[in-house]
């Protein structure tokens, strides 16, 4: 098998040393990852394209080398080919006849030849001569040079002939290790997945930096959602992910900030986490998956009142995109399936949030904030790299029990935000219903009579199902989780 790979058109207008680094690092990344295929894989770089030769027995892996290919920043598109050294026109037809008879019997078709070198017949004359000759020779209709059924395409650089088997698109984007590094914050969901995809496809060396909320489960899938997106398009590169406990953070906002300005101080804090961390593994840029006006949070003048709390460049790819054009690129990329099943856990619900937020409300509020539990959390972040995650290692070895109707004695542990809570109150008949929001549930299941058996409950089951899981691995096996039918 033999490939030739075309470079992102914005590598291609680079200045020459620029455009000479690129491209050598982008053979530098396919040749590491294609090696992982087979040792027997050949890259060798030149100007225009890149050249990968497979032997014949790697036939059986031409999907997996095509995936990679597909899969690299760097590459505007790439055509599998058949390559022979020819001389005149006769060989060239003599070697594009067998490739194409069966394929265009009973079709229209046209020729087309990109050529470089110097040779007596110019790019229209190997079209004529090649197009006249599988007319004959072949059980095509004829030629149709504007909307033919099957295209012939050809490639001549001096001695070596082409054939164009089929071209299959790329990232486009610039190669990773071409860029600096930046921290990608990254909660699993659609918004953040696609970001940080985005940001990897730029060539940026993409870190990630995950701020939990809701325990080891939430944790665990998050981490599947950067391991996939590494392995997936940025594998060439070590990275880090980066782990800060907010669970805390979030309890003393529920308690000391007003509702409606409590997402805007979120976002804060955790961008003054995230600042710190990223100078800590000296990174000069922030990612975000934030989308202007998507939520409340995302207005442009909370959006601005956010960043004032940092002085670190916030790159957000996703600013002008709708949310069904992100959902369909998660789909794309192949992220959608982890997204879908992990919460939207911003762990703030506010029912009434501000669109508008002021600085110095927004200062007054924090005025009352505790900032040593956000340095606590920043001190207790636990770094990883990305290559060392083992997830199997981590995952819960007890199974969260799920029912829909409770034994008698069981008892339902409301676990949402007081807010929601009075909304939608949680009335049954059958069982006892205690109210302990999830931001204070890990600190007052311990003090709960352990004789009795608890089940959480939360309006999507989500949440309860995080904090059950959290409270088997802490040992208590007297916890499940309530989701009536």
């Amino acid at each position: 098998m033999k490939y030739l790979v075309k470079y992102s058109p914005e590598i291609t207008i680079k200045s020459r040393p620029v455009r000479s680094r690129f491209a050598r690092q982008l053979q530098q990344n396919l040749s590491a990852l294609l090696k992982r295929i087979s040792d027997q894989i050949n890259v060798q770089g030149n100007w225009d394209y890149i050249e990968i030769n497979a032997p014949e027995s790697l036939n059986q892996n031409q999907l997996h080398i095509e995936q990679v290919l597909s899969s690299t920043p760097g590459i505007c598109f790439f055509e599998r080919v058949q390559h022979h050294v020819v001389a005149t026109l006769d060989d060239i037809q003599a070697h594009t006849l067998p490739v194409f008879e069966s394929k265009l019997a009973g079709k229209t078709f046209s020729v087309r030849c990109k050529r470089t070198g110097r040779h007596p017949f110019t790019s229209m004359d190997i079209e004529k001569f090649v197009g006249s000759g599988l007319n004959v020779n072949t059980d095509a209709t004829g030629v149709n040079l504007t909307q033919p059924e099957v295209s012939v395409k050809l490639e001549v650089r001096g001695s070596d002939l082409f054939i164009i088997e089929e071209i299959l698109p790329g990232l486009n984007g610039f190669p990773l290790g071409t860029q600096d590094g930046v921290l990608s914050l990254l909660s699993g969901g659609f918004d953040s997945a696609v970001a940080s995809y985005l940001s990897m496809r730029r060539g940026l060396l993409t870190h990630f930096c995950f701020f939990n909320l809701g325990g080891k489960e939430h944790e665990i899938a998050v981490k599947e959602v950067a391991l996939y997106l590494w392995m997936r398009y940025g594998s060439t590169h070590t990275i880090k992910f980066i782990s800060v406990p907010f669970e805390d953070v979030v309890a003393e906002i529920l308690e000391k900030v007003d509702n409606s300005q409590m997402g805007v101080v979120l976002k804060r804090m955790m961008l003054r986490a995230a600042e710190k961390v990223a100078k800590k593994i000296k990174v000069e840029a922030l990612v975000t998956g934030e989308a202007v006006a998507q939520v409340s949070s995302q207005t442009l003048t909370n959006l601005a009142v956010i960043d004032e709390v940092t002085d670190m460049l916030v790159l957000r790819p996703l600013a002008m995109m709708e949310k069904q054009t992100i959902v369909d690129m998660a789909r794309k990329i192949g992220t959608e399936e982890f997204s879908a099943v992990i919460p939207e856990y911003c762990g703030v619900i506010s029912i009434k949030p501000t669109t508008r937020a002021r600085m110095h409300k927004i200062e007054k509020q924090e005025s009352w904030f505790d900032f040593s539990v956000l340095e606590e959390a920043i001190a207790n972040s636990v770094t990883v790299a990305i290559d060392k995650i083992d997830l199997e290692s981590e995952q819960s070895s007890e199974v969260v029990r799920i029912v829909s109707n409770p034994e008698a004695g069981e008892i339902i542990l409301d676990i949402r935000h007081p807010d929601e809570e009075e909304h939608q109150p949680l009335v049954l008949d059958s069982n006892p219903v205690e109210k302990v929001p999830f931001y204070k549930l890990n600190k007052a299941f311990p003090e709960l009579p352990n004789k009795s058996s608890y089940l959480l409950y939360c309006s999507k089951g989500l949440m309860s199902k995080i904090h059950a899981s959290y409270l088997l691995d802490q040992g208590y096996t007297n916890v499940s989780v309530y989701r009536p039918e």
